[in-house]
């Protein structure tokens, strides 16, 4: 069973990227990249994780793209993967690669620190 929910997530991000890279046409979705997918163990709705590269603005403007066209995206994705239902699609803003860089920033500095002031 969740080898197949497996190959759905896997399924259901290629598809909403290639969705928002090809088919629509909004720059709000220039930035945006699609880091995963979380569909439910009953395929009735589906997580799905997002970045944008850019400040806070890009990213509120790209939640309020991707909300509006969530109903659009469900029914392309209906279209592409072969499901009984399309599940319902949420778009969750994806914090992890901005909290890595930031953990990534504080190593440096702490590996660099003692260096510059010896």
């Amino acid at each position: 069973m969740m080898d197949r929910i497996n190959k759905v997530n896997q399924a259901i991000k290629r598809e909403v990227s290639d969705i928002l890279n090809t088919e629509l046409q909004d720059p709000r979705f220039r930035f945006v990249t699609i880091t995963a997918a979380e569909v439910s163990r009953d395929l009735q709705y589906a997580k799905i994780f997002y970045s944008v590269l850019g400040d806070e603005q890009k990213a509120i403007q790209a939640q309020e793209a991707l909300n509006s066209a969530s109903g659009h995206v469900r029914k392309l994705v209906g279209q592409r993967v072969r499901m009984r239902y399309t599940p319902q699609i949420e778009f969750i803003f994806d914090r992890s690669i901005e909290h890595s860089i930031r953990i990534e920033n504080a190593i440096e500095r702490i590996k660099s620190g003692p260096t510059e002031n010896s």
